[in-house]
């Protein structure tokens, strides 16, 4: 498959944008030539196109596949595996958000809240340490509770709250 070089730029930055995020770049590239396509595309194809091998793409769809950000379709006539991306924008952005808080925050909370406890008999921590501590846990048990209180709203309501961000900011004393 040609790319136009428009879509060759868009996934070449967002494989570069996926190595700063922690995701491997091919996995990236891969993600958003799948987005941006309008069918089903077998791995082979797909490697052809990005010019990598067919391993490292087979190892990158089961990654996306993980993710909840690819899956497997079948064309009629044809009996490889065929892949497609979420299209939705809105559901993309949850779908990664609520893995990157089930594969990082989450832990991170269970060893936080561990430490929290550890540290009410732990003679040797200060108390200043521990108060910084706890402020960690603290703003981490917020964020993940205010996650918990939007990330079912319907795409329409969540894109409303967000344009009302800046009156939201203003109206609670912000500039």
């Amino acid at each position: 498959m040609t790319l136009a070089p428009t879509i060759q730029k868009y996934i070449l930055h967002w494989g570069e944008m996926g190595t700063r995020w922690g995701v491997n770049r091919t996995v990236a590239q891969i993600h958003a030539l799948l987005f941006l396509v309008n069918r089903p595309l077998p791995a082979e194809e797909i490697a052809d196109t990005l010019g990598v091998a067919r391993s490292n793409v087979s190892n990158s769809l089961k990654e996306l596949q993980g993710w909840g950000l690819v899956r497997i379709s079948h064309v009629a006539g044809d009996r490889r595996d065929h892949f497609v991306a979420l299209q939705d924008v809105w559901e993309i952005f949850r779908v990664i958000v609520e893995e990157r808080k089930k594969r990082e925050i989450d832990p991170t909370l269970a060893v936080l809240r561990e430490c929290a406890a550890e540290a009410e008999n732990d003679p040797a921590l200060e108390q200043a340490t521990k108060a910084k501590m706890d402020q960690v846990l603290d703003f981490l048990e917020m964020l993940t509770a205010t996650y918990g209180d939007y990330k079912h709203l319907p795409p329409a309501t969540m894109q409303r709250f967000l344009k009302m961000g800046g009156k939201v900011a203003r109206l609670l004393g912000g500039e």
